[in-house]
């Protein structure tokens, strides 16, 4: 399994694919901004998406999918516990003052334990509130695109509307059982890894709660 990214608009999203070399299939997760980019990303790298995934849907993280979809008439996959946020989006635009195309309700639900298949890969999904209501994360072959849950040295807000303090730290402790291996693609900034976060981060670094 391959992924690659690029890191768009102006709350510096990390937008990923995430390809299976062997099939040419992929999935975009998280296009947040600058479609044109994030399509240009998937024509280098010849993969054909299948889907868009979600690990949540704030603003940042799906301000491209209707020109994408322009591009590729592909399924969206969202947990339904943050329907209500993909539908005020364009209403979270206006208080920015950012340029905003709503995008159409999601195709089909994710839900916790799910498997999604990736040509011979299978992707784990994990709810993983807090941040959102309906965050979850994708697990894979090593790897953990994280979304807003998990950052080097850091985690995603508990301030905003609609997120739950409690509920992020059963999250937390939720990966913190995860093999320390696994590498960390997070919604913004670099990679990290379940292991470093577990030494160093204070939000995670159970031993020291």
């Amino acid at each position: 399994m391959k992924i690659e990214w690029v890191t768009v608009g102006p709350f510096q999203e990390n937008s990923y694919l995430l390809s299976d070399p062997d099939s040419g299939s992929g999935v975009l997760i998280d296009p947040g901004d600058e479609a044109a980019r994030i399509i240009r990303m998937v024509e280098k790298a010849g993969a054909m998406p299948d889907a868009i995934w979600l690990t949540h849907a704030h603003l940042d993280h799906i301000g491209a999918i209707s020109e994408i979809r322009g591009r590729w008439d592909v399924p969206v996959y969202l947990h339904p516990s943050d329907l209500a946020l993909y539908r005020r989006a364009a209403q979270q635009a206006e208080v920015y003052g950012f340029a905003f195309e709503q995008p159409a309700d999601p195709d089909r639900e994710l839900a916790d334990a799910d498997q999604l298949q990736l040509g011979a890969h299978t992707v784990r999904v994990l709810h993983t509130p807090g941040h959102s209501p309906g965050h979850v994360v994708f697990l894979a072959d090593g790897l953990m695109v994280g979304g807003d849950l998990l950052f080097s040295g850091s985690i995603g807000r508990t301030d905003l509307p609609f997120s739950n303090p409690r509920e992020m730290e059963t999250s937390l402790a939720k990966i913190a059982t995860l093999d320390p291996e696994i590498v960390v693609y997070p919604g913004h900034g670099p990679p990290t890894s379940i292991g470093t976060e577990l030494a160093t981060n204070p939000y995670l670094n159970l031993n020291e709660r």
